[in-house]
This record gives C-alpha cells, sequence and structure tokens, in this order.
C-alpha cells in the first residue's frame, strides 16, 4: 500500500498563501498521477487538482484556477500545492492521493491511495 503525508496547513489570512506538500517514504512518486482533493465540514470532498505521471499536464477545479499551482520535484520525491490568494471558502482539510492512471480526472475512486489530511484554515 502506497501511503502518503501531508504537511504544510495551518491557519491564514484571507488573501494570504500556503505552500501543501505530498511526500512517501519508500514509494517513487513520479510513477503516479498525484492529486489534491479538499473537504469541508458538511460538503463532500471536492476535487483541486492534478498533476500528470507522464508529461507533467495538469488540471485544476474552476473554484481554484489561477490561485492553486500543483507542482512536482522528484529530486524530492514531492509534489506541492502552492495555494495563492486564499479566501475562506477554502478552509478544508486538504489530502494528497495517488492514481495508477496518466492524467486522472479529479474524481475519488480513480485515486487508490491517500494521505491522513491537512488542515487550512483561512480567517481573520
Amino acid at each position: 500500500q502506497l501511503q502518503l503525508v501531508e504537511s504544510g496547513g495551518g491557519l491564514v489570512q484571507p488573501g494570504g498563501s500556503l505552500r501543501l506538500s505530498c511526500a512517501s517514504s519508500g514509494f517513487t512518486l513520479s510513477y503516479y498521477a498525484i492529486g489534491w482533493f479538499r473537504q469541508a465540514p458538511g460538503k463532500e470532498r471536492e476535487g483541486v487538482a492534478c498533476i500528470s505521471s507522464s508529461d507533467g499536464s495538469t488540471r485544476y477545479a474552476d473554484s481554484v484556477k489561477g490561485r492553486f499551482t500543483i507542482s512536482r520535484d522528484n529530486a524530492k520525491n514531492t509534489v506541492y500545492l502552492r495555494m495563492n490568494s486564499l479566501k475562506p471558502d477554502d478552509t478544508a482539510v486538504y489530502y494528497c492521493a495517488a492514481s495508477i492512471a496518466t492524467m486522472p480526472r479529479l474524481i475519488s475512486p480513480l485515486f487508490g491511495s491517500w494521505g491522513q489530511g491537512t488542515q487550512v484554515t483561512v480567517s481573520s
């Protein structure tokens, strides 16, 4: 079972920025497409962003386009999600997840391994 660990969450004011990291020990993340999902209280899990395992292409939810950037540093075996211009509606637990598909849609069933989540709170 591929194990993923998220980090970088915290409390930030509206308009601020955070960078989340997704890492794994014992597995090479470049073999997988990596997605970021989030879940807020009372809401369904929402796909945020995904990066391909092949050509590095990305996709984003409409709600975060232009504000969030997903990237990977294969030398560090880490995938990042940089979040700029944060809004209170971005408050959620953020999860990274891995898929064996090359460029999966942002749908939970396409991702077979999940991290434990990291809390992001956007509040003044």
